[in-house]
């Protein structure tokens, strides 16, 4: 689970190798300061930065898409290493800024790498300092541990290094001001060793991102542009933020001051309002900047999808062939920001899938709420089979045998799709019946599987056990469930995960009602999605209520026919 740390707060470090991530704006130096328990025994303090990038177990990795990057091996830093301090520092010419005040507010992370976020500290009160360190990683006890300082200094890099023991300071903070700077958010999309002919813009090129294969490149591809699109976003709030306090602060003044009655006051409250709306401009422009290469990095991404990212209007399901092992991810949909309504990023789940879906066919946000009930509850429908279409066709065939549950048969025209094409392993359960012998069945299958695992006994399962994934889509609930039912429906979404056996959902929460309490961890437990655009999404990370948006196919759904198709085709080759 991420920290959001405050100013003085710390947190212990469980691993060595690490990634400290930066975000802030406009042409910022970052790097480190190596140093001892404070004592002197380990010697003078050593420097990196991009102009000298490496030491034993850190780099200063330049130009990413995700900002500034520096990469930690905790375990083989120098000997007599105690402490890390990571700073950032405006050059000292070139007409840009000259505090940190008049830029968005510094963002830092430290995680894994290309991995999971430990620790996060936004560095806020910042004003004419033109160094700060973000961050210090210190070792006490034998462990490591991370706190966020954000410590600034008006007298700039030198007297930063100075006060952290630096011998000859001001040669050194010299020495680091004349290092060639990549602003963040400039990223270098070309791939490594191939440069664009000289005065012409980086040409974004798909899968230019880490991993082992090209749907990893991909993954981690998409995972950086949601990343960038969260911290850029992130840096615009932080800034315009920042202009109105600090707009507020000097027209409180100018109030405050017996002059401001004469024209003096007023035209310190004309200058204030002046530089809000400079700083909110320079940071807009920063923005649209931003948000114009992650644009031009979707059009070329979108492109090279593979069926388990890509949209349904992609081409790549105008006849790929099924594949022969199961994908890394799935795509459920869209997010989107409201700074950048023109952009959409896929929304990728890892599989297999840890959690349930829930298509919510409760009309609970303003845009369901302009759809009427009838309707919204057939997209909502509509938009759980498209799902299941995507499931089943991006595994190899017969991966996944997948059952449904339509008690009252009020969905009988939605997932005749799935019955025709030969997706669902038999017709929709009816009645209360129905629904007993569908959970009975599927909770065995996880009981037995359970068991076998925690005695390895797998070749002990009997021979009638279907070994395939199993998938149960849920309609109309909860129509036909009883209490019973209703526990063993809670099982599945608990244990079924772990088993292969997946569950998902269309329902409206307001529907079980009766059921009070009993049912919250369940709704808890699933990943919630809408069958229109609803901002329920809301990232840990940095905080943002992102839109998500159903990934549908074109009207009239030909493309669903083609793919069912295809799988019941090779599923008949499968069993000859």
């Amino acid at each position: 689970m991420t920290a959001e740390l405050v100013r003085g707060e710390n947190r212990p470090l469980i691993r060595t190798r690490l990634e400290v991530r930066i975000t802030t704006d406009g042409s910022v130096i970052a790097g480190a300061v190596l140093g001892g328990d404070g004592s002197g025994a380990s010697g003078p303090a050593r420097v990196v930065h991009p102009g000298a990038p490496a030491l034993p177990g850190l780099e200063v990795v330049p130009g990413t898409a995700a900002g500034h990057r520096l990469a930690l091996d905790l375990s083989a830093l120098p000997e007599g290493t105690e402490r890390v301090q990571v700073f950032l520092a405006l050059p000292a010419a070139g007409g840009g800024p000259t505090g940190f005040g008049a830029l968005p507010a510094p963002f830092a992370a430290v995680g894994e790498p290309h991995g999971t976020e430990v620790a996060t500290y936004t560095v806020i009160g910042l004003d004419t300092e033109s160094a700060v360190v973000v961050l210090e990683l210190y070792r006490r006890g034998g462990v490591w541990k991370v706190r966020a300082v954000g410590q600034g200094y008006a007298g700039g890099l030198a007297e930063l290094l100075a006060d952290h023991g630096v011998p000859d300071a001001v040669e050194r903070a010299g020495a680091v001001a004349a290092t060639r700077v990549l602003a963040p958010g400039s990223v270098d999309y070309t791939h490594r060793g191939r440069s664009p002919a000289a005065g012409s813009p980086p040409v974004p090129v798909a899968g230019d991102a880490t991993g082992w294969s090209w749907e990893e490149r991909l993954y981690n591809q998409v995972r950086g542009m949601f990343e960038d699109l969260a911290r850029s976003v992130a840096a615009y709030r932080s800034a315009v933020d920042f202009a109105e306090s600090r707009r507020d602060r000097e027209l409180d003044r100018a109030l405050a001051d017996p002059r401001g009655r004469l024209d003096a006051g007023d035209g310190a409250r004309r200058a204030a309002r002046d530089r809000y709306v400079a700083l909110v401009e320079r940071a807009k422009a920063a923005l649209d900047r931003d948000l114009a290469r992650l644009r031009d990095e979707s059009a070329v991404v979108e492109p090279a999808l593979p069926a388990a990212f890509a949209r349904w209007d992609n081409a790549v399901w105008q006849g790929a062939p099924l594949p022969v092992e199961a994908p890394m991810a799935l795509r459920l949909g869209d997010l989107r920001l409201p700074e950048a309504d023109r952009l959409r990023v896929p929304m990728l789940v890892r599989l297999p899938l840890e959690r349930g879906l829930w298509v919510d066919s409760g009309r609970t946000s303003v845009v369901a709420a302009t759809v009427d009930e009838d309707t919204h509850r057939r997209l909502a429908l509509a938009s759980a089979v498209a799902h299941v279409v995507r499931i089943v066709a991006v595994h190899p065939p017969g991966e996944f045998a997948v059952h449904a549950i339509d008690a009252a048969g009020a969905g009988a025209n939605g997932l005749a799709p799935l019955l025709d094409g030969g997706a669902l392993a038999s017709p929709p359960a009816r009645g209360a019946a129905g629904v007993a012998e569908v959970l009975a069945r599927l909770t065995r299958r996880v009981d037995l599987v359970q068991m076998a695992l925690r005695n390895e006994a797998v070749d002990a399962l009997p021979s009638d056990l279907d070994t395939a994934r199993q998938l149960l889509i849920v309609h109309d609930f909860p129509h036909g469930f009883d209490d019973r039912a209703v526990t063993q429906l809670r099982y599945l979404a608990d244990e079924g995960p772990g088993v292969g056996v997946h569950l998902l959902m269309v329902a409206d929460r307001e529907d079980a009602a009766a059921f009070g309490p009993l049912l919250d961890p369940l709704w808890r437990s699933l990943l919630r999605l809408t069958p229109v655009p609803d901002d329920h999404l809301v990232d840990p990370w940095v905080g943002h209520a992102w839109t998500y948006e159903p990934s549908l196919p074109p009207s009239g759904g030909e493309v669903l026919h083609r793919v069912l198709a295809r799988v019941a085709a090779a599923r008949r080759d499968r069993g000859r």
